[in-house]
């Protein structure tokens, strides 16, 4: 699934399309939605906004389309009248005079008013947007301790998106790492430098990512990575996907586990096994 700096870039390429521009047409694939087209075709895009791993397009006359990729939707931008040929199905059409803005396989999918929209089931519990402006260092810290997480261990915590949304699984083994923390550890077992550590990583990596297209790890390593003719995967992360690798930090091997279902990896050495305090 695409997680948040995945989406945000998505909402980046479709503002570029979008925003400020009549959408002449909008075609649905789902027949529910299909008295909706003639409520949003003619209508202005004032803004394509992410929150968390789900898109807000929204609209002069006050609606709001809502879109949640889920594991296999995608969205694709082509020249006004020739949509790419996939197989996939189509959802959404948003058709301008020039480009269209369409969106396959997604079935989570809804037009809310303005008022619905602190009322959607997932809007209304994700908790603050990992990349937005005002979710600062500080304010993450204080979510952290918070008595609603600070119980959770890291590991269920970093993908709960009422915590922060738009965290995911590269994500979070990402994080633990620079954090130097394992995902057994929880927000109240860290002293406060370890708690602010924490969630500066929680900001830094993700925005990271989002900068460079999925790279997490650092850039003084990618590039020494890059004149040693290693492939882009090799190098994309610090310890996701790289079991059995040896640290660049410290020569240690990466270790793959499952926590909570998911896949997660870690350094030994760099993330030491420390009881609570």
């Amino acid at each position: 699934m695409p997680e948040g700096p995945e989406i945000r870039r998505v909402a980046d390429r479709l503002a570029e399309v979008l925003v400020d521009r009549t959408v002449e047409r909008v075609r649905f694939g789902l027949p529910r939605l299909k008295p909706e087209e003639a409520l949003l075709s003619g209508q202005r895009v004032l803004e394509v906004e992410p929150r968390g791993k789900a898109l807000l397009t929204h609209f002069e006359n006050g609606l709001s389309l809502y879109s949640h990729n889920q594991l296999y939707g995608v969205w694709r931008i082509c020249p006004a009248g020739r949509p790419p040929n996939l197989t996939r199905s189509l959802r959404v059409a948003l058709e301008t005079r020039d480009r269209w803005a369409l969106l396959y396989s997604a079935s989570d999918i809804e037009v809310l008013e303005e008022h619905e929209l602190d009322q959607h089931p997932f809007l209304a519990r994700i908790g603050p947007d990992v990349l937005a402006a005002d979710t600062t260092p500080a304010r993450i810290r204080r979510r952290l301790r918070d008595s609603r997480f600070a119980g959770r261990s890291l590991g269920a915590l970093l993908l709960d998106q009422t915590f922060v949304a738009g965290l995911g699984n590269y994500l979070r083994s990402e994080i633990l790492f620079f954090s130097g923390l394992r995902p057994e550890q929880r927000p109240r077992d860290l002293d406060e430098d370890e708690v602010a550590l924490l969630a500066r990583q929680i900001r830094e990596v993700t925005r990271r990512s989002y900068r460079t297209g999925g790279l997490t790890e650092l850039p003084e390593e990618v590039r020494e990575a890059k004149r040693l003719g290693e492939p882009r995967r090799s190098h994309r992360h610090a310890v996701f996907g790289r079991s059995g690798k040896p640290c660049r930090r410290c020569g240690a091997r990466i270790r793959r586990s499952e926590v909570g279902t998911r896949r997660l990896y870690l350094c030994p050495l760099c993330q030491p096994l420390r009881r609570p305090s």
